[in-house]
Order: structure tokens, then sequence, then C-alpha cells
């Protein structure tokens, strides 16, 4: 008997090994295989297994439950009329408070060094917490993209905290200069990892807010990173030149 479930709480290909594993675990179960972009899982049984069964043989991080064809095909439909702008809605809002703060900070004594120090301090702040939101799932989706992290899984555990450290040394004005050339090297490293994704298509969580908000790979965040990188290049170029 094949049957075929809807699965939340998938990020990445560590996700997809994880539900498979823990599915074929179970007993009268032949085949387990998930389809991460439809965020679906497609089993075969023996004999039938209740879906409580196969809740309980997931991690608390994942939920399967089953769902009518009118329903699968009228999701799809609202996926595919989502444009990238409005999938990554979320982005550009915290974008927006983060440089509308920042100018509010300044708008009195307009000093574009204090601005941009500032802007950055904020942006690692704010983008730090929402990796810090879930610590197991982040580490999964920054190493699909991030040359660094997926030799060095360590690196993709701590990445939140060096992004709050950054953004305490911008707001507390300490080390600057090394702040700003970590800064370029680190988004130097992710924005190679992210123009490969985009070259080869592939479709994958950005995980710049972490893995509480599903955001798509995109050209954005290709940007995203870019406005800091040259942000921290004129910054380094006018302290020692």
């Amino acid at each position: 008997m094949k049957h075929t479930y809807i699965v939340t709480g998938l990020t990445c290909n560590s996700c997809k090994d994880s539900v498979e594993k823990h599915l074929k675990a179970l007993p009268n179960l032949t085949s387990a295989n998930v389809n991460l972009e439809k965020e679906e899982v497609q089993v075969e049984m023996k004999q039938h297994i209740s879906i409580a069964i196969l809740k309980e043989a997931l991690p608390e991080k994942f939920s399967i439950s089953t769902q009518n064809n009118t329903n699968v095909l009228n999701s799809k439909e609202n996926k595919e009329q989502k444009s990238d702008l409005q999938q990554l809605k979320p982005l550009f809002i915290i974008f927006g408070y983060i440089t509308i703060a920042s100018i509010l900070m300044h708008y009195k004594q307009w000093d574009w060094t204090s601005f941009m120090l500032d802007f950055m301090g904020l942006f690692y702040v704010v983008f730090s917490f929402f990796k810090i939101l879930d610590l197991k799932g982040f580490p999964e989706s920054f190493k699909m993209y991030d040359p660094f992290a997926k030799q060095v899984p360590f690196y993709a555990k701590i990445y939140p905290f060096l992004e709050l450290t950054l953004g305490l040394l911008f707001f507390m004005r300490i080390q600057i200069p090394i702040a700003l050339i970590i800064t370029i090297i680190i988004l130097g490293i992710t924005t190679i990892g992210v123009t490969k994704t985009l070259l080869d298509k592939n479709a994958i969580q950005c995980a710049c807010l972490g893995t509480a908000l599903k955001l798509p790979m995109t050209k954005a965040t290709f940007i995203e990173n870019s406005i800091m990188i040259i942000m921290a290049i004129i910054m380094l170029t006018n302290t020692y030149l």
C-alpha cells in the first residue's frame, strides 16, 4: 500500500534524511521518500499504519498529516502564485525597520559613519535573534549553502553568536576595523555559496532569518549580503585612506 502525507518542519536535506530514517524504522513500513520541495512523504506499507503511529515516530520538530487532493492542488496553486517579493515580505519589512531605526538615531546630527555602524549593529543583532530561536534547525539549513559551514559544522553552530558579537562591537564602537574585516570575510564566504545556489537554480530555504520564517533563497539574499559587504569596505577605506 502506498500513501502520500504532508510533512511540516522540513528545512533542508538533513530534515529529509531524518524523516525518512525515523519512518523506515517502523515495522511493516517498507519505504519512505520525502519530497523536500513539495513537503510531502510517500510511504509504502505491508499493512496499514495509522497517522498517530507515524506522528509518534517523528521528532517533535516535524508534523505529518493527511490532506485530500483538492487541498493539495489548492496549496500548490497558492505557492506558485506567490512571487519572490511576496515570499520575502518578512525580510523586506525587517530590513525597512532597521533602516528607519538607524536614520532616527542620527537625523538630528547626521553622520554617515555612525549611521552605517548602527545599521550594521542592528542588522547583526536582529538577524542573530531569529537564528538563535532555533539553534538546532539553523545549522542544518545554513550548511546547505555556506561553503565553510559545510566543511566545518561547528562554524554553523556558533554563527548566530558570532553575528550577535559583531553587532555589539558595532554598537559599542569596539574594535571596529576587526569587526569590519570579519564582516567582509564571513559574508563574502556566504555570498559565494548563495551565488552558486542561485546559478545552480537549487530550491532551498534561506537561513538568514533562521528557520522561524521560511524564506526562499533568491537574489534578495545576495543583495542583502552585498550591501553589508559594501558598507564594510567603504568604512575600512575611510579609516585607512
